[in-house]
């Protein structure tokens, strides 16, 4: 025994054991963020229920079943329930999703197992995703077209709506796409002209030629505008002429017009390939929609779209500074006490809080550098900022910032592995030092340098709190690419996977609502990160097979 422990096969053992609990756990994680997130997704069956009231009377609800639990009696007589019974027994209670969040006081009730009489999944009953108020629940009775009804023997009423329903959905994506393309073109070049009136004004230019050019460009402008305005009234008179009647859980007919309805489904009527359809459908919408209702419903393209954004142009800022002042700490600096205390300084700097950068991004970045741009270059939309507010520049640059120690370091490492006979072979056969480590010595380094860049991209991707001082925001009406000049507005604000998550989980108005899309987004983001690593994973093997030849 003694001679198996002086071997080290034990402690050989603990870290093999070490590493397959951890995969394990990391596993596990993401199986329980998968399936949490994922079944949201999934068609869930919808019940009628018949419930006893504690006065005798009943009551009709419709909705999912969100959840079940066992609850004690004494716990629910301590609520203020007159619920007989022992308090160490259980009793089974349901939380209902109700939706119709426009006529129902809430989204979510629970009811008692006992206290239902009636339980029934028809298979006419329909949910309506709607781009306001959340889903409705119910019968449809009718489709309404300029408030008659447009039902026949010939077409069921399942047909008749889901047609409507596209034709409603395209002419109000229509309408969308008119006003954010060609009307907000058309805004964007008024504010511009707008601006280009004062800062000539302001250096005492504006002589009435420039000043009559100016009005001819916004008189053509105006016209085009309300051109484009008419067109776009007309889409949505023609999004507004059909409506639905479905029949709620009071038994009263509801009349919603049809531009508010996005998609309808019957899931008590549906297949197993069906729902797979409707699933896939749902996800799709997920990853590529915008979000609505405070982003507890719709997609996250926005955010999805911040963040790669972001993480690539950080990638873009940190890469080049990072190799240079390896390159300088490893290939010029002397060996000395300066260059030992900047090595430790670049070390302490990988333990600094990701807040405090935040707090400094805000102060020297955005009120400083980027409140001195405005003065120089933007004068003209002063007191409003350009760059001297938080934005996707100073994000990425706070964040380049945060992750230069990791490059640097990777990098260095990658450079004390080359051979010093290398570099003086090269240096003997003529080349200049500069020749030799653009030729030799950077390509044999650049594995170092994509794994440094990929620990940036993975610690970058996740942080939120110095995001929250220095760009990130709620919504953003705007993406920070568009067809409009320059094309990268480096100087608005984005969304953030990340701020998504703690923005629904934590500042909700709807908190069960929105727990299911902190799995989901959490899984999205653990996705893009996986992604963005792989691609670099793989350019990393490229470039060492590539310069595989120069290491012998």
């Amino acid at each position: 025994m003694n001679h198996w422990f002086k071997s080290g096969k034990p402690y050989i053992w603990l870290t093999a054991g070490a590493v397959s609990v951890s995969l394990i756990a990391v596993l596990g994680l993401l199986a329980l963020i998968a399936w949490r997130g994922l079944s949201y997704f999934w068609p869930a069956a919808i019940y009628e229920l018949e419930v006893t009231a504690q006065d005798g009377s009943t009551q009709v609800i419709i909705g999912e079943i969100y959840d079940r639990e066992e609850v004690s009696y004494e716990r629910l007589q301590e609520s203020g329930l007159a619920i007989a019974g022992d308090g160490d027994e259980m009793l089974e209670r349901w939380l209902l999703k109700v939706g119709n969040r426009e006529l129902v006081p809430l989204d979510f009730m629970w009811v008692l197992a006992p206290q239902v009489v009636r339980q029934d999944t028809p298979k006419d009953l329909a949910v309506l995703e709607r781009a306001k108020d959340g889903n409705f629940y119910g019968y449809i009775v009718d489709v309404l077209e300029n408030g008659q009804s447009v039902v026949t023997a010939d077409h069921s009423i399942r047909d008749v709506l889901a047609e409507r329903i596209e034709r409603a959905v395209q002419l109000s994506e229509q309408a969308a796409d008119l006003q954010q393309g060609d009307i907000g073109a058309i805004n964007y070049q008024l504010n511009r002209l707008r601006l280009e009136r004062r800062s000539l004004g302001l250096e005492e230019q504006l002589t009435p030629a420039e000043e009559q050019r100016i009005q001819a460009e916004e008189t053509a402008l105006q016209q085009q505008y309300q051109e484009l305005e008419k067109v776009l009234f007309t889409y949505r008179e023609e999004a507004n002429r059909d409506s639905v009647v479905v029949r709620d859980m009071r038994g009263i007919d509801v009349e919603i017009p049809m531009y508010r309805v996005l998609d309808v489904a019957y899931p008590n009527d549906m297949g197993v390939f069906s729902k797979l359809g409707h699933f896939f459908g749902q996800v799709g919408k997920f990853v590529t929609e915008d979000p609505r209702e405070a982003n507890t419903e719709g997609g996250v393209f926005p955010a999805i779209f911040g963040t790669v954004f972001m993480v690539l142009l950080m990638s873009v800022i940190v890469t080049p500074f990072g190799v240079i002042a390896a390159v300088y700490l490893h290939e010029y600096a002397g060996k000395n006490t300066i260059t030992r205390l900047i090595r430790i300084a670049v070390i302490n700097l990988a333990g600094v809080p990701s807040i405090v950068y935040g707090v400094f991004g805000l102060g020297f970045f955005v009120y400083m550098v980027g409140g001195s741009l405005d003065q120089i270059f933007y004068p003209e939309a002063l007191p409003s900022p350009t760059f001297g507010t938080p934005g996707v520049m100073w994000s990425a640059i706070t964040l380049a910032i945060l992750t230069l120690p990791v490059v640097i370091v990777s990098t260095e490492e990658g450079l004390s592995r080359i051979p010093s006979s290398l570099r003086e072979g090269s240096l003997a056969l003529g080349a200049t030092k500069a020749e030799t480590l653009w030729r030799i010595i950077l390509p044999m380094a650049s594995p170092a340098i994509m794994t440094g860049l990929i620990l940036a991209v993975a610690r970058a991707a996740g942080e939120v709190a110095p995001l929250m001082l220095v760009g990130v925001v709620k919504s953003a009406p705007m993406l920070p690419v568009d067809g409009n000049f320059p094309y990268f507005h480096l100087d608005r604000k984005f969304m953030h996977l990340g701020f998504h998550i703690y923005d629904v989980g934590f500042q909700s108005p709807n908190v069960e609502a929105a727990r299911p899309l902190v799995y989901a987004t959490s899984l999205l983001l653990v996705t893009v990160i996986v992604g963005l690593n792989l691609t670099a994973i793989g350019v990393r093997n490229h470039l060492r097979e590539k310069y595989r030849s120069l290491e012998s």
